[in-house]
């Protein structure tokens, strides 16, 4: 079996109006990719044990989420949100030109899909959900310290004399990551999650700091009920979609209904638990995931092709009036690979 390697990717930052996005686009460029969303507070560096066993006749392209990684930060006095996420699949893929989208998202990232998938499904060709698909509800008491949390932290980027974040050494690091992540993820993978996330102090030269943006660590929640979780299922209908969670993990437990009626009636949908998986089943059980991952992505994204143009451009049929309204792009200049 032919696969991506880990070093053959190409950096890329997709212009935006608050700055840029950053990524990775790993393996083919001659055709349209896969598109990887990481979860809350990670980076595209989540996917680094995946990557490399997954076939290479088919690229994948990796985003920092704005605020995450190497991405840029929102302008001051502009909260995160579920619901602007979202939107940064259809700037992905108005950047280059794709009319269709395949979606590979863990935690955060899955949660994006599922939305943008029941919001667009006439432009999505298959979705891969790690360890999450409903949104986790909110109560009023996480609204009431989102709101005091930001405020603070808006008041100390807005001052003159912004000092640097707390600093630590690299072996504290892994170790407030992986408390972070409720030690879903293991210290020996803290490094593919570090590496676009730290920034060198300059006050204390041996430790370094978290460079991420620290107002996503309160961002705005879409409260999704389940009448509502239920609708949108219905929206994506009979898509091929896949989902994986981790045994140990409890974030798919409100999710059961909306899956029921994912799997109602169609052939293309899946559904795999990794035993004693935590939610980053994808870095500490890279293997077991691509074992359910490789087999749906080539049943549904085959080598041979024929609804696109090796210039990414699709030659697809025309659409229905309202389905193209959805997407009423600009003219402005694309990104050249």
């Amino acid at each position: 079996i032919i696969r991506i390697l880990l070093f053959q990717f190409e950096e890329v930052r997709i212009p935006a109006p608050w700055g840029h996005i950053s990524g990775r686009w790993y393996g083919n460029r001659t055709e349209r990719p896969i598109l990887a969303i990481h979860g809350w507070l990670d980076n595209l560096g989540t996917f680094d044990r995946l990557i490399p066993l997954l076939p290479d006749y088919i690229g994948v392209l990796c985003i920092d989420l704005p605020g995450h990684g190497r991405s840029s930060n929102l302008p001051a006095g502009v909260q995160y949100s579920v619901g602007d996420y979202v939107y940064i699949i259809p700037r992905v893929m108005r950047e280059y030109g794709w009319k269709k989208v395949s979606l590979l998202g863990h935690s955060l990232g899955g949660v994006l899909s599922f939305i943008y998938a029941s919001m667009a499904p006439h432009t999505v060709d298959m979705v891969i959900c790690l360890d999450i698909l409903v949104p986790l509800r909110v109560n009023i008491d996480y609204l009431k310290s989102a709101v005091e949390k930001l405020l603070v932290e808006e008041d100390r980027q807005g001052d003159g004399n912004l000092g640097e974040p707390p600093s630590y050494t690299l072996d504290h690091m892994v170790k407030v990551l992986a408390k972070g992540s409720q030690y879903s993820v293991a210290p020996e993978f803290a490094h593919h999650l570090l590496h676009r996330q730290i920034v060198k102090s300059k006050q204390f030269p041996e430790k370094f700091y978290f460079g991420r943006d620290a107002r996503v660590k309160v961002y705005n929640y879409i409260d999704v009920d389940p009448g509502l979780a239920a609708e949108m299922a219905r929206q994506v209908g009979k898509k091929p979609f896949l989902i994986i969670k981790g045994g140990r993990s409890p974030y798919l437990s409100k999710s059961g209904h909306a899956m029921s009626i994912l799997a109602k009636d169609n052939p293309h949908y899946a559904f795999h638990e990794v035993e004693n998986g935590t939610h980053h089943i994808h870095l500490h059980a890279a293997e077991e995931c691509a074992q359910h991952i490789v087999p749906f992505i080539r049943h549904h994204r085959p080598p041979a092709l024929t609804s696109w143009s090796l210039n990414g451009r699709e030659d697809q049929p025309s659409r229905s009036k309202d389905q193209r309204r959805f997407f009423r792009w600009s003219s402005k200049k694309r990104s050249k690979l």
